[in-house]
């Protein structure tokens, strides 16, 4: 006996697994509203220096102060970061009717020297009422503070993903994620009310670290209670819940338009998440890996009853139990580090290869995810169109894999992601619907390159050193997370170098990927011997465990699709 027969004497599509995984998936609607919450408190609203402290008394209107305070650009709108050092009261004689060009030849007089925002900087704040941006004045010298919060932020998704990692495999699924969703709570709160931007960035990068044992901890306690023949099922409903989520954001944030109430918004309710976790039972199969038989058999009789299945649950005792472990309990035998992912040629083309298509995916994808508002285009709108894509990109890519295989579904994703985002430099920026659309089948390209390489990742790597190297591809993708931000910060100097970094990554890592074995139809590699023999062409030979192990760990790959 299996433990999938033991679950399935117990139950395994009943009652229990409904609500399971039904409650499981609530806070998942949620994990993207904190992942892009960056789009929207952090919105950078327009501005330009404030009039000196000698006008404030004047009777002249707004626009006339304007006027005499701030120059204009090359495009006739007010310089951000710069005004007269003293008021050019010369301008009013024309009622507010110079040009940049008049404006520009008065400037080789001493009387228009410029200076920077010494008094501050005046806001528009007609579609936010406050922003990080506006409370703490993170423009012109202090901007790159922006991109540095976000950084923090998934700084702490890449230290969640390493520590909660390590903790739920010796303390358990259950209470890591009844502690991720205090901690999303408690640290999204303090965010809402911090008083300080460092203070801001620890509270987020403490909202990262609980967005790790939250995905981590959700997907392990839905696959590890379900059978294999739905698990592929569920995890793509689990990944769609994040694309839905992306959508509940936007309107969210178009409710609310100040940033503290909108942090606070999205936090909020995971204290309602912490509470009915509580109800969650622990992984029967952690626990007898764990020597907690006997918490086991509690668990399988609750959830038989549960399921209406008393009489079978009653029948189970610790020699049955430990009769079906018996597959898991061999394969976890032997130790094995993230160098055994180097050791070898074949794992080794393998791991760099596929570290590089995690990268630049997650790389180029929050790269275009994190910056709405460099299309021109309503933010809350873009957001619903960049949410909404990824819905036919994953159908598609999951036809492909499907149909095509693995291999080309991944570099066909990549390089058509890089091309359509080298060519959206070339389009002038007041071609805004072109860009958008631009952009928008760029992400989609990038949501069905994460849906790929999840799945594809945990197809090539052995079942001995699997969770290993998923673990490493992952730390990857959480590094191009931190990087994409502070690439931004590149345009400030070379308008266009953000768009080719961005574009160029994908393309290099789709060519990367060609020399990836293909996998579609092909056993489970069990041992590193069996990918060495793949890569030299051998066949591996199949063992019943694979089937087992295959289904068990692909399924649970689609979950962090984003």
């Amino acid at each position: 006996m299996a433990f999938g027969d033991l679950l399935e004497q117990v139950g395994s599509t009943g009652r229990f697994q409904i609500l399971h995984v039904t409650l499981l998936c609530i806070p998942v609607l949620m994990m993207a509203s904190h992942n892009l919450l960056q789009n929207f408190v952090a919105a950078v609203p327009s501005h330009y220096c404030s009039a000196h402290t000698n006008l404030s008394q004047s009777q002249l209107s707004p626009e006339e102060t304007l006027l005499i305070t701030v120059p204009v650009d090359q495009a006739g709108r007010p310089e951000r970061c710069q005004r007269y050092v003293a008021p050019q009261w010369h301008l009013l004689v024309n009622n507010g009717t110079s040009t940049s060009g008049e404006l520009g030849d008065t400037q080789d007089g001493l009387d228009v020297d410029l200076q920077g925002c010494t008094d501050g900087w005046s806001y528009n704040m007609t579609e936010m009422s406050s922003t990080i941006i506006s409370e703490w004045h993170l423009v012109c010298d202090m901007r790159s503070l922006k991109q540095m919060g976000q950084t923090i932020y998934m700084g702490g998704v890449l230290v969640g993903a390493l520590v909660f990692g390590g903790l739920s495999d010796r303390y358990g699924r259950r209470i890591l994620l009844l502690i991720s969703n205090l901690l999303m709570a408690v640290a999204g709160t303090c965010a809402a009310f911090s008083n300080s931007l460092p203070l801001f960035c620890l509270f987020r990068f403490g909202c990262g670290m609980a967005l790790s044992g939250l995905g981590l901890n959700t997907f392990s306690l839905i696959v590890e209670w379900i059978p294999t023949r739905v698990r592929t099922v569920v995890g793509t409903i689990t990944g769609y819940c994040y694309t839905v989520g992306q959508l509940i954001l936007a309107v969210i944030a178009y409710f609310i338009r100040d940033w503290r109430w909108l942090t606070l918004a999205v936090s909020l309710p995971f204290y309602v998440f912490f509470l009915f976790s509580w109800w969650f039972h622990e992984s029967s199969r952690w626990l007898v890996l764990s020597n907690k038989s006997e918490q086991a058999i509690k668990n399988l009789k609750s959830v038989a009853k549960f399921n209406g299945r008393h009489e079978e649950g009653e029948k189970i005792d610790i020699k049955m139990l430990q009769e079906s472990m018996k597959k898991e309990m061999s394969c976890s035998q032997g130790s094995y580090s993230v160098l055994d992912l180097f050791r070898t040629p074949t794992m080794r083309t393998m791991t760099v290869c596929l570290s590089a298509v995690w990268l630049s995916t997650s790389f180029a994808y929050y790269g275009l995810a994190m910056d709405l508002q460099k299309f021109g285009v309503d933010i809350y709108l873009i957001q619903v169109i960049f949410g909404a894509v990824d819905i036919p990109a994953k159908v598609v890519v999951t036809v492909s894999m499907s149909f095509i295989g693995r291999r080309p579904s991944q570099c066909g994703a990549l390089i058509a992601a890089g091309v359509t985002i080298l060519i959206n430099v070339l389009v002038p920026y007041d071609k805004q619907t072109v860009r958008t659309c631009l952009a928008v089948l760029g992400k989609g390209c990038l949501a069905a390159s994460f849906n790929c390489c999840y799945l594809y990742s945990g197809e090539l790597y052995p079942t001995i050193i699997r969770q290993n190297g998923m673990g490493w591809v992952s730390m990857m993708a959480r590094i191009g997370a931190m990087v994409a931000p502070m690439v931004l910060l590149t345009g400030d100097y070379i308008p266009w170098l953000p768009g080719v970094i961005y574009g160029g990554a994908p393309i290099l890592s789709g060519v990367a990927a060609v020399f990836l074995p293909e996998t579609l139809g092909s056993p489970l590699p069990d041992t590193i011997q069996d990918v060495e023999e793949r890569g030299s062409g051998k066949n591996s030979k199949t063992s019943p465990k694979e089937a087992i192990i295959l289904q068990d760990t692909q399924a649970n790959l689609l979950k962090q699709a984003a």
